[in-house]
């Protein structure tokens, strides 16, 4: 069984209002079609890679880097025909996959083929889906009528089929489908929906190109995102602080609504500055008493997966402490091994040190404790 993908790339994009079709206008310093046609051919599954082009622009095409491994085709009539160009152009067998794939959609990842490949182990067909989020709304005579959002789906590409099954569905019909998943359906296929990515976002109006290049720039390697975090909290007579997720025998301890842990407290909210999500208060209010007495782990454990989802993951971290006691060096070490149990970061990404305010201000007068955190995002590998 061999794994191939068919870009296509043969439709006029009159939509975006340019001269030139679509696929062919460069985006962040390359053609559209040619994010897609490097993201395949550096995969190590795909065998082989067709781009079904207008015939003007085969010629072009045909230039591309990759040998043998990367075909040109002329398009069709109908996207139905471009397919089928494609996949004849292939020579694939009827068990072999193919993953179909739109040229405007050039934020392809690996972890979107993988997924699609990995489906075919069970279904007849896969295609990348985004849940629909926003309000939905049908207006018919003047009147709106609201649309339940439930089990709705943006449908993506690549799609991903046996070539014996999509050469059936597509061949010998007049109607023209929608997307290649509407010619297996309506064949009874089993389809499984695998997630999507906002980065997969179709170029189809002008507006679009700014929208994924904004994308792309983000996606590029060894992009960075630099957050920083502040935290206060008044020390109260008790028996001890939790800096960091280690609890230090002490004369007072920190009031606050949850364990009051500055240090996680700065470093989650560095966190969410990163990603422009707020702060702390806003993702566990003070006034929640779902949130009383809770442990800070919570909080650093949700800001790094939502990190995660974004595509992004935490490379590390330096935080400070500012107190005039309890010592924290004594117990530095063992901050920095829970912080890395939490975060997974490498021990040696992991900054924590503690300073004094030289009997200056509420820290100096021993009222207080505050901390101050600096972090810096990557993104993830499989974003």
């Amino acid at each position: 069984m061999k794994i191939f993908a068919v870009i296509v790339a043969a439709g006029t994009g009159s939509r975006t209002g340019r001269t030139t079709p679509k696929q062919f206008e460069a985006l962040a310093g390359k053609p559209v079609y040619r994010w897609s046609a490097d993201q395949f051919a550096a995969h190590e599954r795909i065998s082989k890679i067709v781009i079904v082009a207008p015939p003007d622009n085969c010629e072009t095409i045909s230039s591309l880097p990759g040998g043998d491994h990367v075909l040109v085709t002329s398009g069709g009539p109908t996207r139905s025909a471009s397919v089928l160009n494609g996949i004849a152009a292939l020579q694939a067998d009827d068990d072999d996959i193919v993953l179909i794939h739109d040229a405007a959609r050039p934020g392809l990842s690996d972890d979107v083929i993988d997924a699609l490949i990995e489906a075919l182990s069970d279904f007849d067909a896969a295609a990348p889906a985004l849940p629909v989020s926003d309000a939905l709304k049908r207006q018919k005579s003047g009147q709106l009528r609201d649309v339940s959002r439930e089990a709705l789906y943006r449908v993506q590409t690549p799609q991903a089929f046996r070539a014996g099954m999509i050469r059936q569905a597509l061949a010998n019909r007049e109607q023209d489908f929608v997307d290649d998943l509407a010619a297996v359906e309506a064949l009874g296929a089993r389809v499984k929906l695998t997630p999507g990515r906002e980065q997969l976002h179709k170029i189809t109006f002008e507006d679009d190109f700014a929208l994924v290049e904004k994308f792309m720039a983000e996606d590029a390697p060894g992009t960075m995102k630099i957050g920083s975090g502040f935290d206060v909290h008044a020390l109260v007579e008790g028996d001890g602080v939790t800096l960091c997720g280690v609890n230090l025998p002490y004369s007072h301890s920190l009031s606050g609504h949850s364990d009051a842990d500055v240090g996680w407290h700065a470093l989650t909210d560095a966190i969410f500055g990163a990603l422009a999500l707020g702060d702390l208060g806003d993702h566990f209010p003070p006034t929640d008493e779902t949130w009383k007495g809770a442990d800070s782990a919570v909080f650093l454990q949700h800001a790094i997966r939502l990190a995660s989802e974004k595509g992004w993951a935490l490379s590390n971290c330096d935080i400070t402490l500012i107190c005039e006691a309890p010592k924290v060096k004594p117990h530095r070490q063992t901050m920095r091994e829970r912080t890395r149990e939490i975060t997974g970061l490498d021990i040696d990404s992991i900054s924590i040190k503690a300073t004094t305010t030289e009997g200056l201000g509420f820290a100096g007068r021993r009222e207080g404790i505050a901390a101050q955190a600096v972090v810096m995002l990557s993104r993830s590998r499989n974003s």
